[in-house]
């Protein structure tokens, strides 16, 4: 008897902050009220723009790391864009396969074009291993 699949759906938060591109890293960590997520998914600017997400490691290596200042520092400027992005159906067997071999720790799911969520190797461990 095979185990029932654990879908990323049922792992990811559905709580996440977004941030427009042009706002200040500094006004950007001020916005944020879900640090468990420890990122910022970064507003498309249009249909045909892709997301974008703001980890919180890319601000202490882009910013703090360079030793420049967050109130003069562009979210676009140390965003990462395009990303990996992930389907709320994939089995989170393969959402770590996928983590693993592009070095990822978290990434946005999106389902028809909206990001739904965010998922991260926590999410998948303590959530899809240890169900309530």
């Amino acid at each position: 008897m095979s185990e029932p699949i654990v879908r990323v759906r049922q792992v990811m938060k559905t709580d996440f902050d977004t941030v427009d591109g042009m706002a200040t890293v500094y006004d950007a960590l001020k916005s944020m009220r879900h640090i468990e997520t420890k990122c910022l998914i970064v507003n498309k600017r249009h249909d045909d723009d892709e997301v974008g997400v703001l980890l919180l490691s890319d601000v202490a290596r882009k910013v703090i790391g360079q030793n420049r200042s967050p109130e003069r520092v562009n979210v676009y400027e140390v965003m990462a864009k395009p990303v990996i992005t992930v389907d709320p159906e994939m089995n989170i067997r393969y959402c770590a396969r996928l983590f693993d071999r592009f070095e990822l720790s978290r990434a946005p799911v999106v389902e028809h074009g909206k990001v739904v969520g965010i998922v991260s190797f926590t999410d998948m461990v303590l959530r899809g291993l240890l169900p309530e």
